[in-house]
């Protein structure tokens, strides 16, 4: 090789050391490495006051009594629960930490402790995987699944909706008009149609369609009504016994909700066994602890979080990212 050739070699090396070095501090896709800024902005309420009254109280110079209260107050406004939030300032004191800076990096790992290593990702199993929404009205059900299926699209996957909430025309207008916004096929049925069948015809489609993914909003009257879990429950079992199995139940929770949210909750989960929960308006609520309540006494993984109105305002949730957007303020 001649001189020339290494010196090229040697050019083409670096340049290549040069991307690979400015991939990884932007995450490696084109982003900047870290937070998520949208979910820091998003989270305004709840770093606002909870955020806040953490900065106030990191920023004194004793751990005395005093501030362990004041720790206990600010979990408890924050929607965490009374029992977590008596478990995480044990497990904090127990650290036995050198002043309140210490304090608050011990109360940002107990946090992220409550999450645990839940599977967050979607099950996708089947040929095509089929996903079931449920939840009441008015927490953000159907647009949360038009949220979904834009965030399957620009993964690269090809959703299907099927509009089971056949009692209300609203609902299967507002989910065609979310499919016809992100450029997705959608199924539908007569007002007051079975909606299991809806369901069916759903699947059925996407398997001579082609489509990898079905997503089935349904019907969301009051959760303490015994007809509605009944129609849940069919919709389970007869797109189980299409597809082999369900890859997914999630419930939609409104977050401003708080613990009213938990009981919801137990309640589909009874009935329909509940995989996984999209927590959605966190933007609109200083109550985002609820996220951990949620988690410790259902056992259930948040696998989304909606954070805002936008067709992209649907995304993942990562609890050590959740947690340093709320103490960002701290």
């Amino acid at each position: 090789m001649t001189s020339t050739q290494l010196i090229l070699l040697g050019v083409v090396v670096a340049v290549v050391a040069v991307l690979l070095f400015l991939m990884v501090r932007r995450g490696g896709n084109g982003e900047p490495a870290g937070l998520q800024p949208a979910l820091v902005d998003r989270l305004e309420k709840t770093r606002t006051v909870f955020g806040g009254r953490l900065h106030r109280l990191f920023g004194s110079a004793r751990l005395d009594d005093r501030f362990w209260e004041e720790l206990e107050e600010a979990l408890i406004a924050s929607d965490v629960g009374v029992l977590a939030t008596s478990e995480i300032i044990a497990r904090v004191r127990e650290r036995r930490p050198d002043g309140p800076q210490e304090a608050k990096g011990a109360l940002r790992e107990e946090l992220i402790s409550e999450f645990g290593d839940r599977r967050r990702d979607l099950r996708m199993s089947g040929a095509p995987s089929v996903v079931i929404v449920v939840g009441v009205n008015g927490t953000g059900k159907t647009t949360s699944i038009a949220k979904l299926a834009a965030y399957l699209v620009a993964a690269g996957r090809s959703p299907l909706l099927g509009a089971a909430d056949t009692f209300r025309a609203a609902a299967g207008a507002q989910l065609r008009t979310w499919a016809e916004r992100i450029g997705v096929e959608i199924v539908s049925g007569q007002e007051g149609a079975d909606p299991a069948a809806v369901a069916f015809d759903t699947y059925e489609a996407a398997r001579a369609r082609g489509h990898e993914v079905v997503i089935v909003d349904t019907a969301g009257r009051l959760h303490s009504k015994h007809n509605l879990m009944q129609e849940l429950g069919k919709i389970v079992r007869v797109l189980g016994r299409a597809a082999g199995e369900v890859d997914e139940v999630l419930l939609v929770i409104d977050a401003t909700n708080g613990q009213n949210a938990v009981v919801q909750a137990r309640t589909f989960t009874a009935a329909v066994g509940v995989t996984g929960i999209i927590l959605t308006k966190l933007d609109g609520t200083a109550r985002g602890g609820v996220a951990v309540a949620v988690e410790r006494e259902l056992d259930l993984p948040v696998k989304f979080i909606g954070i805002g109105e936008g067709v992209h305002d649907l995304i993942p949730f990562v609890p050590a990212e959740f947690v340093d957007a709320m103490l960002e303020d701290v």
